[in-house]
C-alpha cells in the first residue's frame, strides 16, 4: 500500500474490508500513515500549497501529570528512517508534570503526519506501566504477574502486558509479551481445567505428572469447596511438589479476604505445610495488595487494575520554527531543557 501523504492519497486508498479479518491496524497501516487523524493530512496539504512544509520545527512532547515513560521504542521505529533528529527518555523513566519527555528536530513534513500515532504510542503504555509500579510498591518486595490480556483487544494487549513489566510486574501470562522480551509467560489453571474434569485434585495430580520438576505447581482452589479444606487436600496428595494455591474467590462470594488469607496461612502451618505459598489474584487494587500482604499472601495476579488504567494524556507543542523560539498562547516559546533527554535518532 502506498503511503499516506495528503488529502489525494486518502481518497484514492481502498481497504478490502471483506478480506480483512480483525479491525485492528497492522504494522503497516500505522507506518502508512492510515492510523492517524485526517486534519494532519489537510494541514500538510496547506503547507505544501504554501511551499513551507520543508520548514525546519523542534517540537517537543509533554504530560500534564507524572508517570512512568513507555512508548519510546515503538516511536524510534516509526521515524528510525526520516531526516530528523529525536531525544527522548529512556524507558521506564519516571517524569513529572510538564517535563519535556521527547524532542523531534527536522523538516515538519517528515514527521508532522505521525503525532496522532507517536502520542498514542507513549499515552496508553505510560498509563499502564504507571499503574503497575503502584501496584508494586504496594507489593514490596513481594512479586506479582500481570493477568491483564483478556480485558483488552489482542492487538494491544501485549503492549500493556510489557508496559506492565517495565512498570514493576515480575512476570507476564501473553505469551507474545513474554516472546518479545525474551522471557517466559507465567500463569496456574483456569477454573475452566476444573470444570471440565468435575474434581480439582484430579486435575492438580495430572499437572504434577505432566510438567518438569523445576515447575512451580500452583493450584486454584475456590471452584468446588472451601478454600482452606481444597488447599489442605492438595498440600496432603502433593506434598513438597505443591508450591503454591491461588486463591481467586468471586465477589458473589465476598472475595478474597484478609479474614481468609490469615486462616489458610495458619491451617497450612498447623497441618505441617508451611512451604505452600499463597497466590491471591481477583480485582485487587493497590490498597486491597497491601492488607493481603500484611495477612500473608505471598504473590498477586493482578489485571484489571493495570489493562483499565486511562493513558496518560500527551501534548504535542511545537517550540521552534527555522531556530526561531514559538509556541502558541499560553505557552513558553522555545526549548525547555530536561537533563534526562538522550539522544534516540
Amino acid at each position: 500500500m502506498k503511503d499516506i501523504r495528503n488529502l489525494k492519497d486518502v481518497e484514492k486508498c481502498e481497504i478490502d474490508s471483506e478480506n480483512r479479518l480483525l479491525y485492528s491496524a497492522t504494522h503497516e497501516d500505522i507506518l502508512n500513515g492510515l492510523t492517524t487523524d485526517i486534519y494532519f493530512l489537510r494541514t500538510q496539504d496547506i503547507l505544501d500549497y504554501m511551499g513551507i512544509s520543508e520548514k525546519i520545527v523542534t517540537a517537543e512532547i509533554f504530560a500534564r501529570k507524572k508517570g512512568i515513560f513507555v512508548g519510546i521504542e515503538e516511536v524510534k521505529n516509526i521515524l528510525k528512517d526520516k531526516n530528523i533528529e529525536m531525544w527522548a527518555l529512556e524507558e521506564g523513566e519516571e517524569f513529572g508534570p510538564k517535563d519535556t519527555l521527547v524532542r523531534i528536530k527536522g523538516p515538519y513534513k517528515e514527521f508532522g503526519i505521525y503525532e496522532s500515532v507517536i502520542l498514542g504510542c507513549l499515552a496508553s503504555p505510560s498509563g499502564w506501566a504507571t499503574a503497575s509500579k503502584e501496584i508494586k510498591e504496594a507489593c514490596g518486595d513481594k512479586n506479582f504477574v500481570c493477568f491483564g490480556t483478556r480485558h483488552l483487544h489482542p492487538a494491544v494487549a501485549p503492549v500493556m502486558e510489557r508496559a506492565a513489566r517495565i512498570g514493576g510486574a515480575s512476570a507476564v501470562s501473553n505469551i507474545l509479551t513474554a516472546k518479545l522480551i525474551d522471557e517466559e509467560p507465567s500463569g496456574t489453571l483456569p477454573h475452566a481445567s476444573f470444570l471440565l474434569a468435575g474434581d480439582t485434585l484430579e486435575v492438580a495430580k495430572a499437572y504434577d505428572e505432566i510438567m518438569p520438576p523445576e515447575h512451580k505447581r500452583i493450584v486454584l482452589v475456590d471452584t468446588f469447596k472451601d478454600e482452606i479444606e481444597e488447599s489442605l487436600r492438595l498440600a496432603k496428595e502433593l506434598g513438597k511438589n505443591l508450591y503454591g494455591i491461588r486463591l481467586d474467590t468471586p465477589s458473589e462470594r465476598g472475595g478474597v479476604t484478609v479474614e481468609l488469607v490469615k486462616e489458610l496461612r495458619a491451617r497450612l502451618d498447623l497441618a505441617g505445610y508451611p512451604w505452600v505459598k499463597i497466590f491471591v489474584s481477583g480485582g485487587l487494587k493497590p490498597e486491597k495488595i497491601s492488607q493481603l500482604s500484611e495477612a500473608g499472601a505471598d504473590a498477586f495476579g493482578v489485571g484489571s487494575y493495570i489493562s483499565g488504567a486511562p493513558g496518560i494524556d500527551m501534548t504535542m507543542d511545537i517550540k521552534e520554527v527555522e531556530g526561531e523560539p514559538i509556541a502558541k498562547r499560553g505557552r513558553v516559546p522555545g526549548i525547555i531543557e530536561n537533563p534526562k533527554l538522550k539522544k534516540m535518532i
